[in-house]
């Protein structure tokens, strides 16, 4: 992963975000020598986002297990019937 100073992002913005279109490599930005952003790309954002929720949706689906908070087979379909409408 490149790093960069936070006065590159300043003086070279445009150049930075240009690498990052063509590399799709996020880019640490340091200031006073200590990590402070990371700077990527749109889509790579976007699919982190996506990932995370599915991820966060499956922990919670594995917390309701643990706590017993289930429905039937049928019950389900029928919860998913009427969110569908």
């Amino acid at each position: 992963m490149r790093t960069e100073l936070v006065t590159t992002l300043k003086r070279q913005a445009t150049e930075l975000l240009a690498d990052l279109e063509r590399d799709k490599e996020p880019i640490l930005i340091t200031q006073h020598g200590l990590p402070s952003a990371y700077l990527v790309d749109v889509e790579s954002f976007e699919t982190l986002n996506q990932r995370m929720e599915l991820l966060e949706g499956i922990a919670r689906g594995e917390m309701a297990l643990a706590e017993g908070r289930t429905v039937s087979h049928d019950d389900a379909r029928r919860l998913m019937d009427r969110w569908l409408k």
